[in-house]
């Protein structure tokens, strides 16, 4: 029998690509486990190395899964596959043993955590890049298209310009910077067109990829312009993901519009976070900035939370005695 705690515990899973969070919280946010995991990318992993890693993260942090009020999981590539997803929605189904969770894309998550929930858009900028927002119960996405055509100022994005700047520095068709000394360091190289060899092994790992965006920040840090102009363009780009979404949720001509972030790659700071604020304002006067109020880890099972909620009032509200008439 479900006893008295289960609507006082409630999961939520922050997937990536580079890691999955499980953050078991009470109603009132606060943290009772947690478990990091490795990437929930499933084009990568593969389904069943997905299914796995949901079972044993969530065994890690809920013994009992039916004592869970709800459960939400916030996916990579999520909504990006009209064949995979049915499958992937029905995934935390066996491994809870109720209907009490919902499925969404991870986006979700950084936007729950930054705004707790409430009306605005936030921007994702980790391995790779998306922009979720919700205005009076209209959401909108854009951008998170995947790193091979799209991604524009995600971590992968940022260091694919960066090797593509030291492969011009080292022809002489671009001034030399200190990129080119930060790269030969990184990889050990012997001549630079051992890069090759080291980045082609990696190209199947996005991972392995952005995680050369720190290399590109360095370089900019030491006064690079040239690698600095990236994280510029990069944050244009960025801006450019949240305009279209403010336009698809058509805020009032007179309301603020909140924008948050999450992701490493603002992490880097200023070199991303004043050319994107920049580039936002220039574009419309309404965007007023947000620090984030909590990670994306904590988003989701504040999310959990917020559709518990949402849950329980739709129940109450087909169980009342109008509605009962009604039918």
């Amino acid at each position: 029998m479900r006893n008295g705690l289960i609507e006082d515990i409630y999961l939520g899973v922050d997937g990536g690509g580079t890691k999955t969070a499980f953050t078991l919280v009470d109603s009132s946010g606060k943290v009772l486990a947690q478990h990091l995991a490795g990437s929930s990318y499933y084009p990568q992993i593969g389904i069943e190395n997905l299914t796995d890693m949901l079972i044993s993260g969530v065994a890690k942090v809920c013994p009992d899964p039916d004592a869970l009020g709800f459960a939400f999981f916030g996916l990579p590539a999520f909504g990006e596959d009209s064949r995979i997803d049915p499958l992937i929605a029905q995934l935390p189904l066996d491994m809870l043993g109720h209907d009490r969770f919902a499925v969404g894309n991870d986006m979700v998550c950084g936007w729950a955590g930054s705004l707790g929930g409430q009306d605005g858009i936030n921007i994702v900028s980790g391995t790779g890049s998306i922009a979720y927002g919700e205005c009076r119960g209209k959401s909108a996405r854009a951008g998170g298209w995947g790193e091979i055509f799209s991604d524009e100022g995600s971590a992968y994005w940022i260091a694919t310009r960066g090797l593509q700047l030291f492969s011009r520095m080292s022809d002489g068709r671009s001034p030399r910077g200190p990129l080119l000394e930060a790269l030969r360091d990184h990889f050990a190289l012997q001549e630079d067109l051992d890069l090759c060899g080291h980045v082609i092994g990696a190209a199947g790992n996005r991972d392995s990829i952005a995680a050369l965006s720190q290399i590109v920040a360095s370089a900019a840090n030491a006064g690079d312009e040239a690698a600095a102009d990236i994280f510029r363009d990069a944050a244009n780009e960025l801006a450019e993901i949240v305009h279209a979404v403010a336009k698809e949720l058509a805020f009032g001509a007179e309301e603020h519009i909140p924008v948050s972030w999450s992701g490493g790659v603002f992490r880097s700071g200023d070199l991303v976070t004043a050319p994107f604020k920049r580039r936002l304002t220039s574009m419309d006067s309404r965007y007023r900035f947000v620090k984030p109020i909590a990670d994306p880890t904590l988003g989701a099972a504040l999310y959990a939370v917020r559709r518990a909620a949402t849950s329980r009032a739709r129940l109450c509200e087909n169980a009342s005695p109008l509605n009962a008439r009604k039918s």
